[in-house]
């Protein structure tokens, strides 16, 4: 059998001690003050470049295993600290067999889905969903607000295991196969060889515990859909599409777990006379024409009872009569708005003999001015519309 000169053993023993005790900021490439992310930058780059899978051969192989020393010892903050005050190499443990694939595997992935080192099982109770009901109004809901009473199809905790999961007298029992962790180790290879992954246990579903024998009748669930009724008072103001959040009153969660929330969407239903516009109520008052030359006083039914309105002499067709105070309570607030009438004189279109001469005798003895021409408008609501605007 050949034999290797002493002098060659010698050598390769003092080089593999020189390589051992070398600078480990050195051998990553990185100044001394350089930070923690830095050092995983620079071993990362290297990592790629030695790792064995990548670059086979025995040179390769000692500088993979001298970058990865390198970086145990400046990864870790208690074992770089001893190292720069001159303590060794400062590191617990050896790198021997390029040991080490689960920090690897971390510095290259970070911690695996399933959890990774030091993860814990995961609670079986879970914030329940939020719900979503409509409830439709009428206009006169919103002047003051309204209480409504709504029927939801949610999920209720279960009255018979009170959430526990589990059937009277017996409770979640450890799991065999993950033995509590809620996860399971798994070696797979990768460019980077062999690395151990850490994934939920497929038996408990990461819970950690699995139920032998679950409650009859939520199956389980710790919940059951059913049929409730909320009370809710709807605040005054409110508008088509605005949704009222009432926390606690959606889904209970599973196991047990905290109810989501409930939304109610609002629809407001048209009214066959009254119109909105923000805090204001809009209406049109048909006046006759004696009533608009003579004046007088009238009642209109508003939303909230009647109202009081008086037409002033020589009132026209587009006037607007503010009444205030009788509008609709703002949505935060409590200053009632307006309501505002718009004036549409009525021009008699069939007239008797008498009453035609009548009036050709009121024109005779009334001076009347000349037609004058003013901006086009589209009828009478675009001239209500311009007055309402402007008041």
């Amino acid at each position: 059998m050949k034999t290797r000169p002493a002098a060659d053993a010698v050598a390769t023993e003092t080089h593999a001690r020189k390589a051992i005790v070398a600078d480990h900021y050195e051998v990553l490439g990185v100044s001394r003050d350089a930070s923690t992310d830095e050092i995983k930058k620079a071993y990362r780059r290297l990592a790629r470049q030695l790792h064995p899978d990548v670059n086979p051969g025995e040179d390769a192989a000692e500088k993979f295993k001298l970058v990865t020393h390198a970086y145990d010892v400046l990864s870790d903050d208690d074992s770089r600290r001893r190292y720069d005050m001159g303590g060794g190499d400062g590191a617990a443990g050896n790198f021997g067999g390029f040991g080490g694939f689960g920090d690897i595997f971390e510095t290259f992935f970070g911690a695996s889905q399933g959890g990774g080192r030091g993860a814990r099982p995961r609670s079986r109770r879970e914030r329940g969903q939020d719900a979503l009901v409509r409830v439709t109004l009428d206009l006169g809901d919103v002047v003051f607000g309204a209480h409504r009473d709504i029927d939801v199809d949610t999920a209720v905790l279960c009255e018979t295991c009170q959430g526990s999961c589990c059937q009277e007298g017996t409770s979640p029992v450890t799991c065999d196969i993950c033995g509590g962790s809620g996860h399971v180790q798994r070696q797979v290879r990768s460019l980077l060889g062999n690395v151990v992954t850490s994934q939920p246990c497929g038996t408990c579903e990461g819970y950690g515990t699995t139920i032998p024998y679950p409650c009859g009748t939520c199956g389980g669930q710790g919940r059951v859909r059913s049929r409730r009724t909320v009370s809710l008072d709807i605040p005054a103001g409110v508008e088509t599409g605005l949704r009222l959040q009432l926390p606690g009153s959606g889904e209970v969660g599973k196991a047990g777990g905290p109810n989501g929330d409930l939304y109610v969407e609002v629809t407001v239903n048209p009214h066959a006379a009254f119109s909105r516009e923000g805090d204001d109520l809009l209406a049109t008052l048909e006046v006759s024409m004696t009533d608009a030359i003579l004046g007088t006083e009238t009642k209109i039914q508003g939303l909230d009872g009647e109202v009081d309105l008086e037409i002033r002499a020589g009132v026209q067709s587009g006037d607007v009569l503010t009444i205030k105070g009788r509008g609709i309570t703002p949505l935060r607030g409590t200053q009632r708005g307006d309501l505002r009438v718009g004036v549409q004189v009525l021009t008699p279109t069939r007239l008797d003999s008498a009453q035609r001469a009548l009036i050709e005798d009121f024109a005779k003895k009334t001076k009347s001015p000349e037609p004058q021409l003013a901006q086009f408008q589209q009828g009478l609501f675009s001239k209500l519309r311009d007055r309402f605007r402007s008041h």
